[in-house]
């Protein structure tokens, strides 16, 4: 099997405009063959996908779900670029799926651009510590720090996520599958996600407490 580079993966991208796993998997699926690889994107309907990631989404849905029998609450917005688009089944799937995904996976943000610079920060300083306390080698706790942040953001953004019915493949790439598809930008711009006592403090009696004061103590 021939070797897959970065080189070759970037020259895809800039090629085809099609996402870098699904280069990645073009030129894997073309052993290495570039012009094979971008037919084999065209084919899928991936290469003109992230040509349509600036296009302006000033439609679509707002979803609703609620799951656990009513423990669990979420709402998202999903965009895309006509009103035509958002009233499609096609579309209406996406956002309950997302929806859904977030239900199941308590995401923070939609994408590591909205992750405070803070909390990137300290998140480094503490794994940094705890590598340091395996007692890993210096020269190694930066790249091991590196690979824990990658998988802190794939924990807390939503589009960095495995789907949950599909763990293969990211909510990024749903949502490019989608792009490709429908033939229309599609964003997530933003969620909430409620849960059921959720920040309250759970009442916990005292029952030594309790005793004394009917024992007139």
């Amino acid at each position: 099997m021939a070797e897959i580079t970065a080189a070759m993966v970037k020259e895809l991208r800039e090629r085809s405009g099609a996402g870098m796993m699904d280069c990645k998997k073009a030129l894997l699926a073309t052993e290495g063959n570039i012009e094979k690889a971008i037919d084999f994107l065209r084919e899928k309907g991936l290469a003109s996908a992230a040509k349509k990631s600036g296009r302006i989404t000033a439609e679509g849905l707002v979803e609703s779900y609620i799951h656990a029998g009513g423990k669990i609450g979420v709402l998202v917005e999903v965009n895309c670029e006509t009103d035509f688009v958002a009233k499609t089944d096609e579309f209406k799937e996406l956002v309950r799926d997302i929806a859904m995904q977030i239900a199941a996976a308590r995401p923070q943000y939609v994408a590591r651009e909205e992750v405070p610079e803070s909390m990137v920060v300290k998140e480094r300083e503490i794994l940094a510590a705890q590598a340091a306390n395996e007692g890993k080698p210096e020269k190694i706790i930066e790249k091991m720090v590196e690979g824990r942040i990658e998988k802190f953001y794939k924990e807390i953004c939503l589009l960095e996520q495995p789907f949950i019915k599909d763990p293969d493949k990211t909510i990024k790439q749903l949502v490019t599958e989608k792009i490709a598809k429908i033939g229309e930008n599609i964003s997530v711009r933003r969620f909430v996600r409620y849960e059921l006592g959720e920040g309250l403090e759970k009442r916990q009696d005292d029952f030594a407490a309790e005793v004394m004061a009917q024992a007139g103590k």
